[in-house]
């Protein structure tokens, strides 16, 4: 079974009430062969909201507490990502995920790259929060790019 993040499904579900389709992973969700979930959803956001960037490091900076989350506007939702990462990480283990599909650039979700904090289209290598929990649970996370390169080759 495969987890993937509910706006690559096509759930209206971004900060900016958008979503990012991908026909191949609705596709999954329509066989039953994944299930979706939106981890800033889960930490208690609405949709839309204000954007976030991860500020001072990546998303394991943000676990160990040495970096933090913070929106537009300058407010710390930090608690609110690291909660969205632990409820996906329980689904995850519910599940019993084989793979991991999650947006890539999200402060949550980023399996490769990441804003950098300065609201300005700037990105960093590394993982959003979510991935980074998931990955040191030892869960197999890739973007949507990596996983479409990869079932198509």
């Amino acid at each position: 079974m495969i987890l993937v993040s509910s706006c690559l499904a096509g759930e209206n579900c971004r900060y900016d009430g958008n979503n990012r389709f991908v026909e191949e992973i609705e596709q999954l969700i329509q066989q039953r062969k994944a299930k979706m979930v939106c981890p800033e959803l889960l930490g208690g956001f609405s949709t839309p909201r204000e954007p976030a960037e991860i500020v001072g490091g990546t998303g394991e900076d943000v676990l160990a507490g040495s970096a933090k989350v913070i929106d537009k506007s300058g407010n710390d939702v930090t608690s609110q990502y690291i909660e969205g990462a632990k409820k996906t990480l329980t689904i995850a283990r519910e599940m019993k995920a084989e793979t991991v599909v999650l947006k890539e650039n999200s402060p949550s979700c980023g399996s490769s790259m990441i804003y950098n904090g300065t609201f300005t289209g700037e990105q960093l290598a590394g993982n959003g929060v979510t991935t980074a929990l998931l990955k040191k649970e030892g869960f197999r996370v890739m973007s949507e790019t990596d996983w479409l390169n990869e079932v198509k080759s």
